[in-house]
């Protein structure tokens, strides 16, 4: 399938259609496959175009009308326009002066599955998803199945010990790196958007109940065994009450590893364990698919 156009939707929602840009799914649908198609082939339902006619033989209406019509939309658009810079940042999770709140929904719904993964190979990587790393070696711990990252499944990571036990017993600080299928809606969403549900995911729910701030080091496209990619280093500072750590470096890279499905690699390496970021790096570079 290379031609551009509406086809039903490869997610199975009954009744409705999926736009397919030449090569790849977008997140646009509709229940009208005759429609125009979405702007830039990958956001929502298109734009309408075109003004209605106007008709000569219409009543004109009195002036007071058309000026109480004005006033109407001035106050309509003032309030949108209010809405719209107040969530701005907490859209595209860049304003530094946004902090987290774990009470707002900001991860991706889980969805239940019933597929187990296959075991992975022993050959000396570290797999999850469809991506897989050479395995680090000390002081990274052996990889292990990571069940509560709320943006993966069929996750894998490695760890190091950074602060032991700063808020009890069962609270410590460490270094990770993992890989995993992404879980964030549908699956329909260029790598861009994905790390954009990441990185918001990762400031509202990792970091208790303190202010983080982002400050992106990288945000670009990028390909992984010829795969489309989005890469986004960023280092975010925050302030834990007992935590020494008071910033880590996170790198999130997204690969649309097929057509309905991404997977992730994440590594946080904090910045008082600064020397393992050559690790994090290492383990990116070496990156497969499959």
């Amino acid at each position: 399938m290379s031609q551009a156009g509406w086809y039903p939707d490869p997610g199975g929602q009954p009744g409705m259609y999926r736009y397919w840009t030449g090569s790849s799914w977008s997140a646009a649908i509709t229940n009208n496959p005759m429609q125009a198609p979405p702007q830039g082939g990958l956001g929502g339902p298109p734009r309408p175009t075109g003004q209605p006619g106007w008709n000569p033989n219409q009543r004109r209406r009195s002036p007071i009308g058309w000026w109480l019509g004005i006033a109407a939309i001035v106050v309509v658009l003032g309030l949108i326009g209010y809405l719209a810079i107040r969530n701005l940042g907490g859209i595209l999770g860049v304003t530094p002066s946004t902090g987290t709140n774990p009470t707002q929904n900001v991860c991706p719904k889980q969805v239940a599955t019933t597929v187990t993964p296959s075991p992975p190979p022993n050959d000396g990587r570290v797999h999850g998803g469809a991506l897989s790393y050479p395995q680090l070696g000390d002081p990274w711990s052996a990889p292990a199945p990571e069940t509560r990252v709320p943006f993966g499944r069929d996750v894998l990571t490695q760890t190091v010990m950074v602060e032991p036990n700063y808020k009890g017993d069962q609270n410590s600080w460490v270094a990770s790196v993992l890989v995993g299928e992404l879980v964030a809606g549908d699956g329909f969403f260029s790598p861009q958007q994905g790390s954009e549900i990441v990185v918001k995911c990762i400031m509202g729910v990792f970091y208790d109940d303190a202010e983080v701030v982002r400050d992106d080091k990288v945000n670009k496209a990028s390909t992984v065994g010829g795969k489309e990619a989005w890469l986004v280093e960023t280092h975010l500072t925050f302030d834990i009450p007992n935590l020494k750590t008071k910033g880590e470096l996170a790198i999130i890279l997204i690969v649309a590893t097929s057509d309905a499905s991404s997977s992730i690699f994440y590594a946080s390496i904090p910045d008082t364990a600064a020397q393992l970021v050559p690790d994090a790096r290492k383990a990116m570079s070496g990156l497969r698919v499959g």
